[in-house]
């Protein structure tokens, strides 16, 4: 077999400095994979997150020592047994994915036995910072019809829901504390949610403290982030959480985001599609986990000061299927 393995890291500039309550930063870190065969490339990308361990280099590291295996033929199939959950697996999953579609002439959605997609309403993210600042970019924001606001762990947080509230007064809400409240927080806060319109509250508590949540009211559903990643883990969190939060580089592909969501859904849970900050390329698999999640959270692209071309059409907080040209 002529299979060739090309591997390429990127950095795409922000539109300004993103923070949330681990950290800033000011630029998206992508490695960008392709696979090349008999006159086709398939594509993917991942954005290696050091919350769980992974840097660039790592995650290059992990995906040349299965290169062998790949260019002699290793399928979607054999990436389980290769690579463990994570955006190594994730960006040759999706490549594979894509150089599969395109030696067949038919596009992903169709091998992977789903529908046609269909537009699909995406949260815009609201950088954490001072309640005043986050109520002008709300305002900005406010013909979104869902913006998610990075929260800060401290006692500005009410301050920053009512700011957002009042400058985009018809947008749905989610908080994101990225781990980082603690019980006290949680049961100051919640209480007020529901009458400021917050839908979703995503990962209040550190991954291994979350267990709490049994015996805390949920006045407002209560996403998985850090907490789910692959559809084992989803035995451990019922009775904790009412949604999860479905990402790519967390679960190691597309494959595995389509496992993930089918089985949430069969024991109960809600479905949230997130991503990590990327470029429309990291979000055209996606998208195609995306139809009929509960919630959906695809807005990388929007966060850059450039994106690919040809990229994903956003209208407003209408997500548009992605183009042929650029994945699937």
């Amino acid at each position: 077999m002529n299979r060739r393995l090309i591997l390429r890291a990127e950095s795409w500039p922000l539109r300004g400095r993103f923070t949330i309550s681990r950290g800033s930063r000011s630029e998206a870190r992508v490695l960008v994979v392709e696979v090349a065969e008999a006159g086709f490339l398939g594509r993917g990308e991942c954005v290696p997150y050091a919350r769980y361990g992974e840097s660039l280099e790592s995650v290059t590291g992990q995906i040349r020592a299965v290169q062998p295996a790949i260019e002699g033929g290793a399928d979607r199939t054999a990436l389980a047994g290769l690579l463990p959950a994570g955006a190594a697996r994730n960006a040759l999953d999706c490549a594979l994915w894509d150089l599969e579609a395109k030696i067949a002439g038919e596009p992903v959605w169709k091998r992977a036995g789903l529908t046609s997609p269909e537009p699909v309403t995406t949260a815009f993210t609201l950088s954490l910072d001072a309640p005043e600042r986050m109520g002008e970019a709300a305002r900005a924001a406010a013909g979104r019809p869902l913006l998610k606001l990075k929260l800060g762990g401290d006692e500005g947080d009410l301050d920053r829901i009512r700011a957002v509230r009042e400058a985009a007064p018809g947008a749905r809400i989610i908080v994101d504390a990225n781990e980082a409240w603690t019980i006290d927080i949680y049961e100051k806060l919640t209480p007020h949610l529901q009458a400021l319109g917050v839908a979703l509250i995503e990962q209040p508590f550190p991954a291994d403290e979350d267990a709490v949540l049994a015996s805390l009211p949920h006045p407002v559903p209560v996403c998985a982030d850090e907490s789910c990643h692959l559809g084992e883990d989803l035995a451990r969190l019922r009775g904790l959480y009412d949604v999860v939060n479905i990402k790519l580089d967390k679960t190691g592909g597309l494959s595995e985001a389509l496992a993930l969501r089918d089985a949430a859904r069969k024991v109960g849970f809600g479905v949230m599609v997130g991503c990590m900050v990327g470029t429309s390329l990291a979000m055209a698999p996606a998208f195609l986990v995306a139809q009929g999640a509960d919630f959906v959270d695809l807005d990388g692209p929007l966060l850059l000061a450039r994106d690919r071309e040809p990229g994903i059409r956003y209208e407003g907080g209408r997500m548009l299927p992605p183009p042929p040209e650029l994945w699937g």
